[in-house]
């Protein structure tokens, strides 16, 4: 089978390839699935040079989610049979023509999603839940602040405080993914994510600030952030994005009123087994009732890694790349 191997650990992806590698065999508890679509994620990249926090044994092929259909069952697994249509999320391994998962990190796809689409939104919305519900508790009316937000996990969230009933904030680096924020989503504003943003958020929420900041950016987003932030806000830390872990004196907080609270939506389920359980079941109903819609910024050969991981190094992606094994 064809699968996109990570063999070394170094920068540019330059450890990583596209080979040929025996199907594996699932075993005890795990299914094999056929491939249709895997999405690009951001730790994807990292992974690769080993810059992120999980580091797989190496040799190791890379893909956090996918969309497929069930190929092999292995000995013990109930409810999965060969032709079930399923998304999973895995900690690697997607980027192949065949990936073996845990039985119980698969549910059935949705009817109302092709396979790019499929692929593309359980990770992103998943955080995104986990971000504005779990950790923020968000409540309608709030305004939301999201920065990033023509990317993967910020497009999600967009849509999703959106069907929460918060007025949002969408931060976008150029001109091109602010107009596709305002085409896709509709956010009640759509600002620009430079030096002084603040100044808009201030006078977009009546000088009160966001309630919740969305942040899988870091550096001066963050540093920004808390200039703008409502007395009692909730300032989620997503991501480093921009290459700086930024740092903010106690002091400011306190003052302020404002909680800084880190978001691992994957984490969060390991931990909380029956609250993950509850939060993929709540995006998958939204889902299945139209009310989160996710995009697909473009679908890909699974040979067109490099230009796929190209995109989302330059930018340029608006929601999720999808790959084709």
């Amino acid at each position: 089978m064809r699968a996109l191997q990570v063999r070394e650990l170094l920068p540019d992806h330059a450890g990583a390839a596209l080979v040929d590698l025996p199907i594996p065999v699932p075993g005890p508890g795990e299914v094999r699935v056929r491939v249709r679509a895997a999405a690009v994620n951001f730790p994807d990249l990292l992974m690769t040079r080993g810059a992120y926090q999980l580091k797989p044994d190496l040799p190791f092929v890379s893909g956090l989610e996918f969309a497929g259909e069930v190929d092999a069952v292995g000995e013990g697994v109930r409810g999965w049979r060969a032709g079930d249509a399923v998304v999973g999320g895995n900690r690697f391994g997607a980027m192949a023509e065949y990936c073996v998962a845990p039985a119980a990190a698969l549910r059935p796809k949705l009817e109302g999603l092709g396979w790019d689409k499929a692929a593309a939104y359980p990770v992103a919305y998943l955080t995104a839940y986990v971000a504005l519900v779990r950790c923020a508790r968000i409540e309608p009316g709030e305004w939301v602040l999201v920065h990033g937000a023509a990317g993967g996990v910020g497009l999600a969230t967009v849509d999703l405080a959106k069907a929460l009933g918060a007025r949002v904030i969408a931060s976008a680096s150029n001109a091109e993914k602010r107009a596709a924020l305002a085409r896709l989503y509709a956010p009640d504003a759509v600002i620009a994510a430079e030096p002084g943003f603040r100044e808009d958020v201030k006078t977009l929420t009546g000088g009160k600030g966001a309630d919740v900041v969305f942040d899988p950016v870091g550096g001066d987003a963050f540093d920004e952030s808390t200039r703008c932030i409502a007395f009692g806000g909730r300032l989620l830390v997503v991501g480093f994005a921009s290459g700086r872990i930024p740092e903010v004196p106690v002091n400011v907080p306190l003052i302020k009123g404002f909680s800084v609270v880190g978001v691992r939506a994957g984490e969060y389920g390991r931990r909380f087994p029956e609250r993950g359980a509850e939060n993929v079941a709540a995006i998958d109903a939204l889902a299945a009732k139209g009310k989160i819609r996710p995009h697909v910024h473009t679908s890909l050969d699974l040979a067109d890694w490099r230009e796929a991981f190209a995109m989302l190094e330059r930018r340029e992606v608006v929601g999720k790349v999808v790959l084709r094994p």
